[in-house]
């Protein structure tokens, strides 16, 4: 694997790709670690609120991840990720299991627009709401807005399931401690012990809403991760709440396109799957392919071997981003892109499928 990622690394003019090495692992719950970096030469650049995507070979098969970092450039010397193990979760379980200080991973450099900017006159309210393993992007964003924005108060609704699974236990105490008045944190659990007397159960809609009510106003902020049904009733009850829709920002995990799919088919929203040939143009060179019917145009590219970018393949991340310049596609999810970057002709490749012929993309 190593030497066909340093391949891709000269194909690519090294622009996307890197490689990181383990400073320090920290385990933060039974079942989930943080690994800390080396800042590489030159430094990695990124924003609070972006992810990586690792590039492990396991059994002799190159596997690719995206995993958000928690920290943040304004606060903290060292890029980390935290990393939760999973039922069947082949590369959480992996960098769990077997990493050590010094191993280096190779990864694609930070992406992703789970961000926002600062200013220190800025007075605003930010509202986080984070289940389990999404407390990872909001961690890095909660640090930036507290040490950016001195007038800025941010409120973090977090979700575990106990008192042993809250990631950040110990450093989100600290920074309530430092940043008192400014940031307040409400634990909600879904199996506490005996001894808890914070909030338990579902966090619904109606909870959110009793929680923040009286709070919010037109300047609010709101960042959401988490379980698509969590930030549903987070949605729901804040735009109940007044928040305008686009001050309500949402970064997804997992999605299902094979459901997605079957249903944009039984509501006749797809078009007639046809075996069609496509130009994508990487780098600046031209590839002409053919993509046949039912798979994706980023499958298909990886089968003629063109150095197509690629993450998550499930059309949340922008990994595998590219211009429509002619032509017309189905795209099974776009979450991972914003409105402008849709109305720009940006696609998702990985749930990209032909809909036309003369179909041309420019990965940029």
């Amino acid at each position: 694997m190593f030497n066909l990622f340093k391949k891709k690394k000269e194909d690519s003019k090294g622009n996307q790709y890197s490689a990181l090495k383990i400073r320090e692992i920290v385990k933060e719950t039974a079942d989930t670690v943080t690994l800390y970096f080396e800042q590489p030469e030159p430094f990695l650049e990124y924003k609070a609120g972006q992810y990586i995507t690792v590039i492990l070979d396991i059994n002799g098969k190159e596997e690719r991840r995206s995993y958000s970092l928690c920290t943040s450039p304004y606060v903290d010397a060292y890029p980390g990720i935290t990393v939760k193990m999973v039922k069947g979760g082949l590369v959480s379980n992996y960098l769990n299991d077997n990493m050590r200080p010094g191993k280096t991973i190779d990864i694609m450099k930070p992406m992703g627009n789970f961000t926002t900017t600062y200013h220190s006159k800025n007075q605003r309210h930010f509202v986080m709401v984070a289940g389990g393993s999404g407390i990872t992007p909001i961690m890095g964003i909660t640090k930036s807005v507290l040490v950016n924005e001195p007038q800025t108060k941010v409120t973090l609704l977090y979700c575990s399931r106990s008192e042993q699974d809250i990631i950040f236990k110990n450093q989100l105490e600290s920074l309530v401690s430092k940043y008192e008045g400014r940031l307040t944190v409400i634990h909600n659990l879904s199996q506490p012990g005996a001894d808890w007397k914070g909030l338990k159960g579902r966090l619904d809609a109606s909870k959110v809403e009793g929680l923040l009510k009286g709070q919010i106003g037109e300047i609010a902020e709101c960042y959401l991760c988490g379980p698509e049904g969590l930030m549903d009733s987070a949605s729901s009850a804040l735009k109940t709440l007044g928040v305008k829709e686009e001050a309500i920002h949402r970064e997804s995990f997992f999605s299902d396109l094979t459901s997605k799919e079957e249903e944009l088919k039984a509501a006749g929203k797809l078009s007639p799957e046809l075996t069609r040939e496509v130009e994508v143009i990487v780098d600046g060179e031209s590839y002409h392919f053919e993509v046949p019917a039912g798979k994706t145009i980023l499958d298909a590219g990886l089968d003629h071997d063109v150095d197509m970018p690629y993450s998550c393949q499930s059309g949340l991340c922008t990994a595998c981003r590219g211009r429509l310049l002619s032509g017309q596609v189905d795209m099974i999810e776009d979450a991972g892109l914003s409105k402008t970057e849709i109305e720009e002709g940006y696609i998702l490749c990985c749930s990209a499928k032909p809909a036309s012929s003369d179909i041309k993309i420019i990965i940029e």
